[in-house]
């Protein structure tokens, strides 16, 4: 069935990584959204008037609540893919997060409102009247929403959407929950228990649940979200892959939305080769990287000193240095400036968020080791931060 709503209205749906599919595939999700919990809504508040059950209503009132959200997706998605424009420079796709926070909201308001009634239902219980009716609509929206969350999966993967993927997660809970209403109505019909308020309370309390987590998972890439380890490691080794190649520092990837990650890094290269040859593999880089993983990357070529048995010597023992220092990551750059009365050992050091040792601390530490190689040696250290994670070389 997916499949086949897929290739029915999906336009060159095995391109999914191109801009225009991968809106139309996002349109069919809000569509499919809009039908089937608008129809699951009312089949379910009506049903819950009848029986006077507040757990089947606020469970019709949270399919109202999924139509919504699919609303949402649908103007979200027309939106994000706006051209960039002169206050925009970077595009619009931002607005798909802002989208799945905003339906994150809705879901959350939903749940605090409907754990007030389910509350209200407790303290002042009515008389419940189920049939076989209510049971099949029941097991009728279990598994259209079993469908919905496999349906949504399926496209948010195709097409790396964080708001697609929350709506399947939503769906998930939904199976979930009518799934709770459906055991309470049992129960209620065999052995005559009113659970009905302590299993609206029970659902409401799930929605909101589930509610904070979409938020924060949805505001993550607005925040400014560390970049996928995979996308960072993939960058470094096809970098490293090019001859002329010495090492690789300072990248950062900003996400500026799906299909919109702009990237830059320092790559270093010898500084006696022909600086034309090192241009052209930066270039060269530059090109195959962007294409092959679809962003915008721009290098930094970093001319360094090599085979100079000083610096080498100075690299080693620096990072005998710096080995046991929690937080530090790892240092670059890494040259010296000769003068009458001391000699400058420059270099950068990268250290993570954790790290707890001050930087001055650091250089001290880093000092005193090389200073027992060489009195006259004077440590001067430019601190990065680590905005990538790395987890391997």
């Amino acid at each position: 069935m997916s499949h086949w709503l897929i290739k029915k209205f999906v336009k060159n749906w095995e391109d999914a990584h191109e801009p225009e599919v991968r809106t139309n595939y996002a349109k069919l999700a809000g569509t499919v959204g809009i039908f089937t919990n608008f129809l699951l809504c009312v089949m379910k508040i009506a049903i819950g008037w009848l029986a006077s059950s507040i757990a089947i209503i606020a469970d019709g009132v949270n399919n109202l609540t999924d139509a919504s959200s699919s609303i949402m997706t649908l103007v979200g998605f027309k939106l994000a893919s706006q051209p960039e424009d002169s206050e925009h420079p970077f595009g619009h796709a931002r607005i798909e997060y802002l989208t799945g926070v905003l339906i994150s909201v809705v879901i959350l308001i939903v749940g605090i409102m409907l754990l007030k009634s389910s509350v209200l239902k407790v303290i002042h219980p009515e008389e419940q009247t189920y049939d076989a009716v209510t049971i099949l609509v029941l097991v009728i929206s279990i598994l259209v929403k079993l469908w919905q969350c496999f349906f949504y999966r399926g496209i948010g993967k195709t097409i790396n959407s964080l708001t697609v993927m929350a709506a399947s997660a939503d769906s998930r809970n939904d199976v979930i929950t009518t799934s709770v209403v459906l055991i309470g109505v049992i129960i209620n019909k065999l052995m005559g228990y009113n659970l009905d308020g302590l299993l609206g309370c029970g659902v409401a309390i799930f929605i909101i649940i589930s509610g904070v987590q979409l938020v924060m998972e949805t505001m993550s890439p607005l925040l400014g979200e560390a970049p996928d380890p995979e996308l960072v490691n993939q960058i470094i080794r096809m970098a490293k892959s090019h001859p002329g190649v010495h090492g690789i520092h300072d990248l950062m990837v900003h996400n500026y939305g799906p299909g919109r990650i702009f990237a830059s890094a320092h790559i270093e290269v010898d500084c006696e080769a022909d600086m034309m040859e090192s241009h052209d593999t930066i270039d060269n880089i530059e090109r195959e990287v962007s294409s092959a993983l679809g962003i915008n990357f721009v290098i930094h070529m970093d001319p360094v000193k090599l085979h100079d048995p000083i610096i080498d010597e100075l690299k080693v023992e620096v990072a005998r240095a710096l080995k046991d220092m929690d937080g530090v990551i790892s240092f670059h750059d890494l040259r010296i400036v000769p003068g009458p009365t001391h000699t400058n050992v420059v270099f950068d050091v990268v250290v993570g968020p954790d790290c707890k040792i001050s930087q001055e601390e650091i250089t001290a530490h880093v000092e005193r080791h090389l200073r027992r190689i060489d009195p006259h040696y004077f440590v001067v250290i430019t601190f990065d931060k680590a905005y990538t994670h790395i987890t391997e070389a």
